[in-house]
């Protein structure tokens, strides 16, 4: 078990995994604009390459509709 906090909301996963399966695992893949992990901006396209370790601190940001 490896926990995480993702919006400042404790969380546990079930074992090692990257950014995006994570993300996969806690239903937000689809919904997602943006990601930083300890505060640092990860690119979409290194998602995948990104590997949790425990206690990281997961900042996700959805799009919000507005004018």
């Amino acid at each position: 078990m490896l926990t995480v906090s993702l919006n400042n909301e404790p969380h546990t996963l079930p074992g090692t995994m990257s950014l995006t399966e994570a993300l996969a695992h806690w239903q937000l893949s689809d919904t997602l604009a943006a990601a930083a992990i300890n505060g640092e901006f990860i690119p979409r396209s290194q998602y995948h390459q990104v590997t949790l370790s425990a206690g990281d601190q997961i900042d996700i940001v959805k799009p919000v509709g507005g004018g």
